[in-house]
């Protein structure tokens, strides 16, 4: 069974142009048959499918032809039994087809070709979850952040030979606030800012087409199954959904909730027709900020192996705090006073209690590994631009890793982005203010990104070295070599010292699966192969990988050497042939017997004095300004 999807609405370093003008021009004239002939192709941001569960998926494709396009699927790669046909009619070149196919068979392998009205054909494949009690073994990939004047994306380029079950792309999949060749203004110069419904979708447009002869994006999309969130640049950055209208000028509105607004909608319309995902709608849900808005949360399992949920952290949160003064510990203990105590939302009523039904049913059906797509980090980074990240948030924060520990969910996995660079830690909570952290057996990792330059490592070393000559002279010395121990002889090792002088001060959990708090050590079984737990100053993407017969799971980071927008054009085989390496590998045994009861968490008291902040750390408020992930 198939049917065709609508998309609807909902209810209601940067390099100037001038710079780079004969740059452009001598690409726009270079031919690029040695990678892809584009002349005559009208299915111009390839095909994909997602939101592929045990029995349905989306396949998705955009053609610049009018007319009806058709979808066959199969399981067998030459199409000499055809599974099902189905059409679409396309009106609107701008505006991609899609159909849910239904009726599949569990832990198959599909094949599906697509054509349009122009005669022109693209194949695509994907693998059905398989059924709730198989142990067949998971592997999927992550990543987000990429901006379009940096495509194309040679940091994935090795995804879609890695036989992936699923790939997220995981917010920030566009820069809408970030100027680029899809939107201009009437000069011809690069607008700044995406404001209508077309020019949302011409961003979308760039990122999954064709540049230099290379669409990197569509070759990983038609490989595998797409799962797909938000962050902020959808939209613009740092914006709260939830908040009202008129608290943020850039929406131009006085009335009702930002997430109401035209600029939000548009932004959201896009995304939900550019990628391969079932248009989803919250219902009555007895609070304005979520009633009939759209739903981006997904819970999936693929067999006993995994379950992964994503969620939307952006549509329904409250504004954020007032952001601390680092120069002042008042002002900081003010901050993570308010954070932990007000009751704020990131995620919204429905989304959160989303979220612990289906952590605790995927423990009770003996799943093994429950992976979280959070789009930005939950994992303590100390209080530096902390209110838009979930530490922000901490009352909200706190009640979802107590209800892990509480109902002993075992080997939870968050998995972040946005932030531009791998770090991996163990996730510690406070019940009050003054209290040291509570231990759980969860972790997180961030990945990416894509493409967003420059990367953590070298913002961080930009902010903590203005003012110290001397420390600029060590981390310039040093190189990019990941290697798996904390002296500073390398780049990542000087951000994982930065990173932990923030988060020792408070008694938060050093960087790594291996460095803990007494506590917290021994809950997470983890082995570092190759690497570090920090990778921040490379491009890259993340795998995750279950053992069938161990359940063991391996995480391995994939990373390139980053690039401007002004190297890719200045030399752009140089940059398009770089190819992704291990920067960052490690093993996590599970907890398998999931009903022996959880150790009793090591909580130790301390006053609030000790949870103010040592302002002699080198973040300053001058240093950060500007700075935006």
């Amino acid at each position: 069974m198939a049917i065709e999807i609508r998309n609807n609405n909902t209810n209601s370093k940067y390099v100037g142009l001038n710079k780079l003008t004969e740059a452009i021009s001598m690409l726009s004239s270079q031919s690029t048959s040695a990678q892809r002939n584009t002349d005559s192709n009208t299915l111009i941001n390839d095909v994909a499918s997602g939101d592929t569960t045990q029995t349905s998926t989306v396949l998705w494709a955009r053609s610049t032809a009018d007319g009806e396009i058709t979808f066959e699927y199969s399981t067998e790669p030459n199409f000499d039994t055809v599974a099902g046909t189905t059409t679409a009619t396309v009106t609107d070149t701008n505006l991609p087809a899609k159909v849910q196919i239904n009726g599949l068979q569990p832990g198959t392998k599909y094949y599906y070709r697509v054509t349009d009205a122009a005669g022109t054909t693209a194949t695509g494949q994907f693998k059905t979850a398989a059924e709730l009690g198989a142990q067949a073994g998971f592997r999927f990939g992550a990543a987000g952040d990429w901006r379009g004047e940096l495509s194309p994306y040679p940091s994935i380029s090795n995804a879609p030979q890695r036989d992936l079950d699923l790939f997220v792309e995981h917010g920030d999949t566009i820069y809408a606030d970030v100027p680029s060749d899809a939107v201009k203004n009437p000069d011809g110069t690069r607008k700044e800012q995406a404001e209508t419904l077309d020019e949302y979708r011409a961003k979308h447009a760039e990122v999954y087409g064709d540049r230099l002869g290379f669409n990197t994006w569509g070759d990983l999309r038609s490989s595998t199954s797409i799962l797909a969130t938000i962050d902020d640049h959808e939209v613009i950055n740092d914006f709260s959904g939830g908040a009202p209208a008129n608290t943020d000028p850039r929406f131009g509105e006085t009335t009702g909730l930002i997430n109401d607004t035209q600029l939000f909608e548009n932004g959201l319309q896009a995304f939900q027709e550019y990628n391969p995902i079932r248009d989803e709608f919250y219902g009555q849900t007895g609070e304005e900020r979520t009633s009939e808005e759209r739903k981006l949360y997904r819970y999936n399992t693929y067999g006993s192996d995994a379950a992964v949920i994503v969620l939307d952290n952006r549509s329904f949160r409250d504004a954020p705090l007032e952001e601390a003064n680092l120069l002042d510990s008042e002002d900081v203990t003010r901050f993570l006073r308010e954070s932990l105590t007000r009751d704020r939302t990131m995620l919204g009523a429905p989304q959160l209690a989303d979220l612990k039904r289906d952590l605790l049913a995927a423990e009770n059906n003996g799943i093994t590994w429950k992976f979280v797509m959070v789009p930005e980090p939950i994992q303590n980074f100390g209080p530096a631009l902390a209110a838009d990240r979930f530490e922000g948030y901490a009352q909200e924060r706190s009640e979802i890793l107590r209800f892990i520990q509480e109902n002993n969910i075992d080997n939870v996995v968050f998995v972040a982005a946005d932030i531009h660079g791998t770090v991996v830690n163990n996730l510690t909570y406070q019940e009050a203010p003054g209290e040291e952290q509570i231990a759980t057996g969860a972790f997180e990792i961030s990945t990416g990104s894509v493409a967003f330059n420059p990367p953590l490592g070298f913002v961080l070393a930009d902010i903590t070295t203005a003012i110290d000559p001397e420390a600029r002279a060590l981390y310039d010395s040093l190189p990019v070599a990941n290697d798996p121990d904390s002296t500073v002889n390398d780049k990542d090792d000087f951000i994982k010292q930065i990173i932990n002088e923030q988060l020792q001060p408070l008694g938060y959990d050093p960087i790594g699966l291996n460095d803990n708090l007494p506590n917290a050590d021994g809950l997470i079984n983890a082995t570092l192969l190759q690497g570090d737990y920090v990778a921040a100053h490379t491009f890259g993407w993340t795998e995750f990988d279950v053992d069938p017969q161990t359940q063991q799971l391996k995480v391995t980071t994939y990373g390139i050497e980053p690039y401007s927008e002004a190297e890719l054009l200045v030399n752009p085989s140089e940059i398009t042939s770089r190819t992704p390496t291990i920067v960052s590998e490690f093993v996590v045994n599970p907890v398998i017997d999931s009903g022996a009861s959880a150790p009793e968490p090591q909580t130790i008291y301390g006053t609030l004095n000790d949870d103010t902040f040592n302002a002699a750390i080198a973040l300053t408020p001058e240093s950060l300004l500007g700075t935006s992930f």
